[in-house]
């Protein structure tokens, strides 16, 4: 699924920390005009390309759809590199490129009891889930993060059947975590599990996932330089041996596609 006609040039209408740790640990929420994407599927993903960029760097930034409505776009970017660095100073008026929606997004069955499984950024396209969902009542929200929890939309979930938060300061809150995520996918063998965050946590995930026969989703997180399947710079290797795009197959996979591991 994706709308690769839909590359437009948008203004920036506003680029704010989240919470009042935000600035410093380098979390924004920045919101541009609608490029004029009809209804996006929750875990579909934009690239964007400010006019800052110029030719360094040249290649624009992939993110998750965090919110969509009619007049804006608004995505959650941890500052990580010189892109999203540049990405976080931009003001209002500012331009910047923006193709998509792209890839494949979340399954949705409102009537099946669904827990989102968070990591760190990994948050973002479950802000989205949880808006369009039919049934918030059968939602729930386990969310693994090392920063303060201010600096993430973990308001955003205020209306779900539940939302937990697990900081990682040290060793043992991520054994403690990761005792949780396995309590929290044996106890969905009749649902639905959805995962998005960094790499070790995914593979996590599906282990269990297996480990429990619960049908699970993840979005990967892979590098991709351009979103539509032209530099191949993002494939993930699948059950069969063989090689699938992140970009245009992807980013959600079931779990029981991908040949998951550590090494990306």
């Amino acid at each position: 699924m994706g709308n690769y006609d839909a590359c437009r040039d948008v203004s920036i209408l506003s680029v704010e920390p989240v919470g009042p740790e935000g600035a410093a640990k380098g979390c924004y929420m920045l919101t541009l005009a609608n490029p004029g994407f009809s209804p996006a599927v929750a875990g579909q993903f934009v690239m964007v390309r400010p006019r800052a960029f110029q030719q360094n760097p040249v290649w624009p930034r992939p993110f998750s759809i965090c919110r969509l409505t009619a007049e804006a776009l608004t995505l959650f970017v941890q500052v990580c590199g010189r892109g999203t660095e540049i990405l976080c100073r931009l003001v209002p008026g500012d331009t910047a490129t923006v193709w998509g929606p792209l890839g494949q997004g979340f399954a949705l069955e409102p009537e099946v009891p669904t827990v989102m499984l968070a990591g760190g950024v990994g948050i973002a396209p479950f802000v989205e889930y949880a808006a369009g969902h039919p049934s918030p009542e059968h939602l729930s929200l386990v969310f693994g993060h090392r920063l303060p929890l201010s600096c993430y939309p973990f308001d955003a979930f205020s209306g779900l059947k539940s939302a937990e938060a697990f900081q990682e300061k040290g060793p043992d809150d991520l054994a403690a975590f990761i005792a949780h995520l396995e309590t929290t996918i044996a106890g969905h063998a009749d649902g639905l599990v959805l995962a998005c965050g960094p790499r070790p946590f995914l593979v996590t995930v599906a282990r269990l996932a297996r480990k429990y026969s619960v049908r699970a989703q993840v979005s990967l997180e892979n590098r991709m330089a351009c979103g539509v399947g032209g530099c191949l710079g993002c494939v993930e290797k699948n059950v069969l041996g063989s090689y699938v795009q992140t970009c245009t197959q992807g980013p959600v996979f079931w779990v029981e596609e991908l040949a998951l591991s550590e090494e990306s």
